[in-house]
């Protein structure tokens, strides 16, 4: 008998966005650029990717707000319409077909630790990774980076984020 597929469960604080991650996620992002660390209040956003489509909705929709990013392309923050907690982002670059979902909003965040940590060059100087994490100073090749599988997902998306792509507008 196969093992189950891991799931992951997660809201916000008062319950009323829920949500079901039926899949672990391509990746678990620490960034550490200064747009992250605006728009979270932290000094740093943990962020887990996925593709849209594994993330269940398992109450209210969030609301969704354009929200300014370094690129100029915006990102789409999903928060909870009453509490206001950011749940996902979608980002300019696959827009909706994957989410990147804030893992502090995880009813066991620690189960998706970093994958690793990105612009670390902006990182705040108190902050210490611990021994052995894998950082990049900005940005970093996901074919050298990401596991088999998450690549092989990620090129089963891609034709549907090149279409998104070329249906939007130019900048």
């Amino acid at each position: 008998m196969d093992a189950p597929t891991p799931s992951f469960d997660g809201g916000c604080t008062c319950r009323q966005v829920r949500y079901r991650l039926n899949s672990p996620p391509l990746v678990v992002h620490c960034c550490h650029c200064r747009w992250c660390q605006r728009e979270s209040g932290a000094s740093f956003a943990l962020n887990a990717m996925i593709e849209s489509d594994r993330v269940v909705h398992l109450a209210d929709e969030p609301e969704v707000v354009h929200t300014p990013s370094a690129s100029g392309a915006g990102q789409q923050i999903a928060r909870c319409p009453t509490c206001r907690v950011a749940v996902w982002s979608h980002y300019a670059g696959t827009g909706p077909l994957t989410r990147f979902v804030r893992v502090g909003t995880l009813d066991e965040p620690d189960r998706l630790p970093p994958d690793l940590h990105v612009f670390t060059e902006s990182k705040q100087p108190w902050v210490v990774l611990p021994p052995g994490a894998v950082a990049f100073p900005a940005y970093y090749d996901r074919k050298l980076h990401w596991s088999a599988g998450s690549l092989a997902r990620w090129q089963m998306l891609r034709p549907l984020i090149d279409a998104y792509r070329q249906s939007r507008p130019p900048a």
